[in-house]
């Protein structure tokens, strides 16, 4: 057998590292960038999203992450109202789940899937044009709970008995969301 590989390999290679390239490239571009977003667009409302879910108060902390996602996001002005900005990000809070996906010797859930649904929309204020927005946007994640022997989390309890875990949650929520809009996905 001699050194000689073949031309098909050698192109089917170039095509492939050319592919890769192409896509690290792409996504590295756009990574954190918020290309999307208008260089008219300075100042963003934020206004506290709306709650439609069982669970109390978590729109209050979900607004909170969001506008900080966006702070550390670009370079616009964040404020809490709707009035005065360029553009503004709504959103209603349309259902929260949870549900035990691992248990501990004793029969206690130690692990919790968390299914949040929620409506939200970044609307240009100048021309009253929606930018972009979806009606159905969902987050999915399971998050550890500390370790406890003596009761178990029911519903609503899982946010009273474990506001660590909510505070990774609406962080994961509301870089999903950030990004969503300001990367156009």
């Amino acid at each position: 057998m001699s050194g000689h590989i073949p031309r098909r390999a050698v192109l089917s290679t170039l095509a492939l590292a050319g592919t890769a390239a192409a896509v690290s490239g792409c996504g590295y571009a756009l990574a954190g960038r918020g290309s999307f977003i208008s260089p008219e667009i300075k100042a963003i409302g934020i206004p506290l999203l709306g709650n439609r879910s069982t669970f109390f108060d978590v729109e209050q902390v979900l607004t909170e992450k969001l506008r900080t996602e966006f702070i550390g996001r670009g370079s616009f002005r964040v404020v809490p109202d709707d009035a005065g900005v360029d553009a503004v990000v709504a959103g209603e809070i349309s259902s929260i789940s949870v549900q035990p996906s691992a248990f501990n010797d004793q029969q206690l859930a130690t692990r919790y899937l968390f299914l949040l649904t929620m409506k939200v929309s970044f609307t240009d204020t100048k021309s009253a044009k929606i930018l972009w927005s979806n009606d159905a946007l969902t987050f999915r994640g399971e998050y550890e709970l500390a370790q406890r022997t003596a009761t178990a989390v029911q519903g609503a309890g899982f946010l009273d008995e474990e506001r660590s875990a909510f505070d990774r949650i609406s962080s994961d929520v509301a870089r999903t969301v950030a990004t969503a809009i300001l990367e156009a996905f």
